[in-house]
Formats: C-alpha cells, structure tokens, sequence
C-alpha cells in the first residue's frame, strides 16, 4: 500500500469473496491491494471514507445502442455515457446499428471511434454487425478489435442492418468460429412473427401477442442447433421468454457453448401494469407476464441466465407513438438500470454480491475484459458508490440520456447511486460530471 494514491475505504466493499469492511488503495488507475477496514493511510496518499455507502466495482453494460453518428438526435456518445456513469456504468459495449453507418466494416468503425474519442465519459468498446453481404468483412473487424458480432434473425427495424436467414447464419458463423470468435443474436423467428395476430393500435395486450414467446423459443433452438453443430460460441441478447429456458439448460448440459441475457425491464416491469398507448414500455422481445418475470428470477439465480444488460434503445419522443404497432421498441435505461435491479432484488431476497455478478463480473467476463467487473488488486480502479437503503422517485427531467423518455418516470426506487469512479478518477458526484474521461476498448488478444 505504500505506493497507494487514493485510499477509498468503506464499512462495506463488495468483493469477489463477498461483503466486507475495507479499504482499496489505488494508484496509476489501478487497484494496488485490498485491505482490511482500519489500515493505516501512507503519506501522500488520499483517504475517502464512504461511511456505510457501498463501494461497488463499476457496472459493465454490454448491450447499449448509442445511435451516433447518424441519428445521434436519439442518442448521442455525450449524452449516453453521462447517463451510464450517472448509473454507475463505468464500461459499455456499443451496438452496430441505428448509427449511419452501421459498425459493419472496419471502415464504418472507424468513423464510430472517431465520433467517440472525445464524448466518452465512461470507456467504450464496441461490437460489430453480420449481415447477408459482409462475410468477408468480419475476420477485419474482428482483428480491428470489436468484441464480436450481432445478428438479427428477424427484422431488426433499420432497413440499413436486414437479418440473417438460416442458411446465411450458418455461413457467418461458421466464419467467425474459424477465428474464435463470438456471436450474439437477437432470436425471434420471422415466420413465427409474421404468423401472429397484427391488430395495431394502443392496446398492450395485441403488441403482446404480435410478439409471441414461440417466435423466441424456435429461434433459440434452431441457434442451438447451429450452435452445437459447428461447435461456435454464442450468446442469446435480451432474452424475455420463459419458455426457451429449458432448452437453453439442456443445451449447455450437452456442452453447447451458450451464454444468455436479460435486461431490467424484463425484471421489474410486467404486461399486466403496461397501460394502453404507453410506448415507453415497447420493446423486442416484449414485456411479458408476472408469471413469465417470476421463471427468468429463478433462471438467473440458479445460473441459466449469465447477466443483466440495459438495451438502452432510445429514440426522439416523436417516434413512441401511442400506436404500439408503428411506436419504436426500445427502453432507455441506462442511468436506473442499478436502482430498479437491486429493487426488484432486494424484494425478492438477494444481495448486491448477486446484483454485481449479474452486472458486473459476467458482463465483463463475457467480452473478455479481465481488468474490468471486480474489486481486487490488479483491477481498473472502477467504482460505484451506492446508499443502497435510499431511496428515490424518477424524475425524467433528471435523467441525462438524450430523449428522457423512460418506462420508469414516478416510479420509487432504492440504491443512489453517489458516486461513480473510473480508473480512480471520481467523474460523477452529485450530479455534477468532470470533462470527459473515458477510452476506446478494442478486444483482448
């Protein structure tokens, strides 16, 4: 500790050995040692005592669509990471479409990283798109540094990232196996889709038929299967039925190399309080049932379901329209997504150490960075400081995504986030933010 710079010391510090009284020294950005409580300061060295806040490791989202350049009136890299470092996000991975152009070719990344450089308050990598026309693209975005590679295998709602069939996802990821890499995939069948009932309008309960569990549950299994045919690595995104649990537990029993996701809003909200007209609540896959919430709790605390995303989606307010057919699906979440987990969490009996695994050390695990996710010497020196037992109301003016539209506003919720520190610069405190700090991720090698 004799090298230590910054000393943050709390009667509460979630490790990976669990909860603890401790004090963290850091210097150079990052963590020197954990030790006990009462440790002695060194000279020179700066102490801040949290008292009883929580020191948490910062939050690691994987699955956030910034939207810039290109449509960065919906969400822009300035405007989002504040929100995720609001929110005690100190890493995100940002998604390849709804951004002109889309992360597809090294090129377009390029262009993203360049938008990014300067805007980021958090540290931000990137993943990269498979379409039916970049084969040949992904080995070169692969080795440029994304940390692998979305599909869609059902409309994605851009004209400018279309979907894979099952012939042309066989064929991209046979490609991105052959170099080791990862494909994540947002599984909803078409043929499912296009077989439900399509009524339109404001009613919740015709969007959520429009958007079947089945359309899922088929796509998820035929994933699978490709899965385990060409022994490739694959992950699920913002897994919202059920249903496909099973299949997914059986699948890794037999050694398919699968990881699945789920995000807060599938966690805390349910079909059946969602009023009519209410599109801050659309989102694909939709909002499911109480019952159907209940299953993914249990899936999560018993290993089925690896993590907890945001899918921040957001767009301009014009476009969620009170017509959940025509509306934009996508939920902003990134600056609650803390807060409305570790309420739903709590109520339901688990701890931070649980908030944090699903948040944390898997999502970080996940795109392989192993400097990220925990508290313990050899870390970035990344941290959110929660008051877990206070509590607060949403108010959308007080959000700092772009368009603060949320699915959340009046809503009361535990944990503040106090404080947000990244590589032991503290850069959100009371609402008030320093200049941007933030740097581009590219995958470990």
């Amino acid at each position: 500790m004799s090298d230590a710079e910054l000393v943050l010391r709390s009667t509460r510090v979630v490790t990976p050995e669990g909860t603890r009284p401790a004090s963290v020294a850091v210097a150079g950005g990052t963590i020197t040692a954990v030790l006990p409580h009462d440790a002695d300061v060194p000279a020179g060295a700066r102490l801040e005592d949290l008292g009883d806040d929580v020191l948490l490791p910062g939050l690691v989202d994987t699955h956030v669509h910034v939207n810039d350049p290109g449509r960065t009136e919906w969400e822009g890299f300035w405007t989002a990471t504040r929100a995720a470092a609001a929110g005690g996000i100190t890493t995100l991975i940002d998604m390849p479409l709804n951004s002109l152009p889309p992360t597809t070719t090294v090129g377009n990344l390029r262009v993203k990283q360049d938008v990014a450089r300067d805007k980021a308050h958090i540290d931000v990598g990137f993943w990269g798109g498979a379409l039916p026309g970049n084969v040949k693209d992904l080995r070169p975005l692969h080795d440029a540094g994304v940390f692998g590679f979305k599909a869609f295998l059902s409309p994605s709602g851009v004209d400018e990232f279309p979907h894979l069939t099952q012939n042309q996802l066989a064929v991209s990821l046979a490609e991105i196996t052959g170099f080791g890499g990862l494909l994540i995939v947002h599984a909803e069948d078409p043929h499912h889709l296009a077989a439900a009932p399509q009524h339109g309008g404001p009613k919740y309960t015709d969007f959520l038929a429009s958007r079947p569990r089945d359309a899922e549950d088929t796509a998820i299994a035929a994933l699978i299967a490709q899965a385990k045919r060409l022994d490739a690595r694959v992950h699920v995104l913002h897994l919202s039925s059920s249903d496909a649990l099973p299949l997914i537990a059986k699948a890794r029993a037999e050694g398919v190399r699968i990881t699945v996701e789920t995000c807060p809003h599938y966690l805390t909200l349910t079909a059946e309080e969602v009023p009519d007209g209410a599109s801050e609540f659309k989102c694909c896959p939709p909002i499911r049932e109480a019952a159907n919430q209940d299953l993914l709790w249990q899936a999560l605390a018993d290993g089925t379901i690896d993590c907890v995303v945001t899918d921040h989606s957001p767009s301009t307010a014009d476009l969620k329209t009170d017509d959940f057919a025509t509306a934009w699906g996508g939920i902003s979440g990134l600056q609650l997504s803390l807060s409305a987990v570790w309420t739903e969490a709590r109520r339901r009996g688990h701890g931070l150490e649980d908030v944090v695994r699903w948040m944390s050390a898997r999502t970080a695990a996940l795109v392989g960075l192993g400097q990220k996710g925990a508290i313990e010497a050899g870390r970035d020196a990344d941290f959110a400081v929660l008051a877990p037992e206070e509590t607060f109301t949403v108010d959308p003016a007080a959000l700092q995504h772009r368009n603060r539209v949320t699915a959340y506003a009046g809503r009361t919720l535990h944990g503040v986030v106090k404080s947000t520190w990244l590589r032991g610069e503290r850069i959100v405190a009371g609402g008030e933010f320093t200049a941007p700090k933030g740097r581009l991720l590219t995958r470990p090698e």
